[in-house]
């Protein structure tokens, strides 16, 4: 095993280059163990009302028959509480007897109920003792460590009650429900989510009680993966015992982005062997969760320790905080330009306009002109087949050297050149060039390499370690201080579209969250297609995912982000309904983040990462926010969405949509 990679205040996982998943202590929830040796856990939340005693029983059914092994109920008072019991012995009277989790916020009353019914129960330190007015509070040393005396006051009769009753506990922070002492004393920041979980850490091990799940979640993927690194740092520094991690991104929101959100955050971690259960929160019947989550840790189940790739001695990223890695500029590449998305068409056999409709760019012929969506790609690489007819204006064409160097028009097209090319001298275009080089033959390549080159490095590997390796040809550059841009190359040889979403976001996001990669490309080369339009599709789907992890990688915003969370009990309105409702009305607002919450729980904390927001506060009622800020109150459900456009408008971020169908 690869250890201390890093330098001592950086280490949170065994290996960089290996896959080696980390060693925690077993955690015992009813019939399943979490951590230790055993495999990750599937686990989903419901989203019925916890008083509809067979709805929920009937959900929690559809649940478990999709693979779920953990059940997560609300219970945000002492009569839900209760009546966990009735679930309880519903599902046990229909021969079910998968573990429940109750998820409690603000009210450890109805925790200490649960605790004794259910085998775990989860408590939000941001809610659980504190409160949120986003206030500005000054603490001297010692009125500080008051206000911890009392926080173990109110949280210790809930210690003893699991101890007694052989109850596990997940102490969940939230980035949306950091309490304002803790943001006062920390700030917004992946240090003060892990603290606020300490502060009820340590309380635990004071008691001698460890059957303990901590997880460090967010909706903005960046801060999720730092907290949860610097969560095990800490752990490990202050001798704590190395207790399981619980993965999720909050607010993932639902179909494609949704996964692929939950795939940069989740998969990031799961990549350096960090989680030990997972929960993908999809604004979906909770049903549709579970075999997400099992698509994502499947891939580690017979993932090979031993990668063969060269270990890194001194990594030179900070895993806790985002520093883009320093590139100059070559064409739109590099230096303060966003990431570029390359999209492969190379065996697709691209015949007339209409074609390049997959890749976002659309021929009118009664205009005869082009337009492009906001998924229209930057580049196409088209290898040895090159397009037959004349491209859009800012749409450029990536062919092999050998088809370049024949080409009449050797300015507006660009070569794929590979290392060979380089070491010959082969003549080379002006001012970009592509140099497709593998992981394994970087520091091969660096001698022919140096920051003045009109060249893009497009790195790939054959290892199933895709994201590792990659990421250990980056180091190999910035060690040899060689700053050309970057684009990883991702390929697989599986149709699946989940899959794609899922792998693609994992092997890049994890890159691009350490700021590694001025691109992305998803390769053909893997896939066997027939049929044009099976190839087409496929293309679709490479370039969509493509726009869709830089933007959850929060490295390029190039549509409306939706910061939505999961249905659950709690939920005011049909959140889904809903969601489709705003998408439709604001999907043109490129680059506008909406948070729209079911309930108070994250409400105000994730609408200070959005906008706008959009949050139940009674039945029928709704809270429109913009940011933090309050902008209307009690606002009837039939109207709200109505109003909330209108603050968009007053706000000046309203553009009103194209009617053109060109889609």
């Amino acid at each position: 095993m690869e250890l201390k990679t890093f330098t001592e205040n950086q280490q949170y996982c065994n290996s960089l280059t290996n896959y080696s998943r980390r060693k925690t202590i077993p955690v015992r929830i009813g019939d399943i163990t979490i951590g230790g040796d055993n495999p990750i856990v599937v686990q989903s939340m419901t989203t019925v009302d916890t008083m509809d005693t067979q709805g929920s029983i009937e959900q929690c059914i559809r649940m478990i028959d999709s693979g779920c092994e953990l059940v997560r109920i609300t219970a945000p008072s002492i009569k839900e509480a209760e009546n966990l019991q009735a679930i309880k012995d519903g599902l046990r009277n229909r021969g079910y007897n998968t573990p429940l989790v109750a998820d409690i916020h603000f009210t450890p009353n109805a925790a200490e109920v649960a605790a004794r019914i259910v085998e775990k129960v989860r408590v939000n330190p941001g809610n659980y003792a504190d409160k949120k007015k986003f206030e500005v509070l000054e603490y001297t040393d010692a009125s500080y460590q008051a206000e911890l005396e009392r926080i173990r006051e109110r949280f210790l009769p809930l210690v003893n009650i699991c101890k007694a009753h052989g109850t596990a506990m997940r102490i969940g922070t939230n980035h949306g429900s950091l309490s304002d002492r803790i943001m006062s004393r920390y700030g917004d920041t992946p240090l003060g989510m892990v603290e606020s979980a300490l502060e009820f850490l340590r309380i635990c091990e004071a008691e001698n009680y460890h059957d303990i799940v901590i997880s460090m979640k967010s909706s903005n993927t960046q801060v999720m993966v730092q907290a949860y690194r610097l969560l095990v740092n800490k752990l490990d520094e202050g001798g704590f015992k190395p207790y399981p991690l619980h993965l999720g991104v909050t607010e993932a929101g639902d179909g494609e982005d949704g996964r692929v959100k939950s795939a940069v955050g989740i998969g990031a971690l799961l990549e350096d062997g960090l989680g030990d259960t997972v929960r993908v929160s999809l604004t979906e019947d909770p049903e549709f969760e579970s075999p997400v989550v099992k698509t994502l840790i499947n891939r580690y189940a017979n993932r090979t320790e031993a990668s063969g790739i060269k270990p890194i001695s001194n990594y030179p990223i900070d895993p806790f905080a985002y520093n883009k890695r320093g590139a100059v500029e070559v064409g739109n590449f590099g230096g303060g330009n966003v990431p570029r998305v390359i999209t492969d068409i190379s065996t697709v056999g691209i015949a007339v306009p209409k074609d390049l409709k997959c890749v976002g760019h659309f021929y009118l012929p009664e205009l005869d002109k082009w337009k492009m969506n906001d998924q229209g790609c930057d580049y196409i690489f088209s290898g040895s087949n090159p397009v037959p007819f004349m491209l859009p204006n800012g749409l450029k064409e990536i062919l092999a050297y050998d088809t370049w160097s024949n080409q009449e028009d050797q300015k507006n097209k660009l070569p794929a050149i590979d290392l060979d090319h380089l070491k010959e001298k082969a003549a080379l275009h002006a001012s970009l060039n592509f140099l497709f080089v593998s992981s394994d033959s970087i520091v091969e390549a660096i001698p022919y390499l140096n920051n003045e080159l009109p060249l893009v490095i497009v790195l790939f590997t054959n290892s199933e370690h895709q994201m590792q390796a990659i990421r250990r040809a980056f180091v190999s550059l910035i060690e040899a201080k060689i700053n050309l841009p970057v684009v990883p190359k991702v390929s697989y040889s599986e149709k699946d579209a989940e899959k794609t979403m899922l792998f693609a976001a994992t092997d890049v996001g994890g890159l691009l969250i350490d700021g590694l990669g001025d691109g992305m490309l998803i390769g053909l080369d893997q896939l066997q297609l027939q049929e044009k339009e099976e190839k087409l599709a496929q293309v679709k789907l490479h370039n969509s995912v493509s726009f869709g992890v830089l933007q959850a990688a929060r490295t390029r915003m190039s549509k409306t982000e939706y910061i939505s969370c999961p249905s659950c009990g709690r939920t005011l309105f049909d959140l889904q309904e809903t969601t489709a409702l705003i998408r439709k009305r604001t999907d043109h607002l490129k680059g506008v983040k909406i948070g729209i919450m079911g309930c108070i729980v994250n409400g105000p904390g994730e609408m200070a990462d959005a906008d706008y927001g959009y949050v139940g506060s009674g039945k029928g009622k709704i809270t429109l926010y913009k940011g933090k800020e309050v902008m209307k109150r009690s606002v009837p459900s039939e109207n709200a969405v109505d109003e909330l456009i209108d603050i968009i408008k007053e706000d000046g971020q309203w553009i009103e949509p194209e009617t053109a169908d060109h889609e």
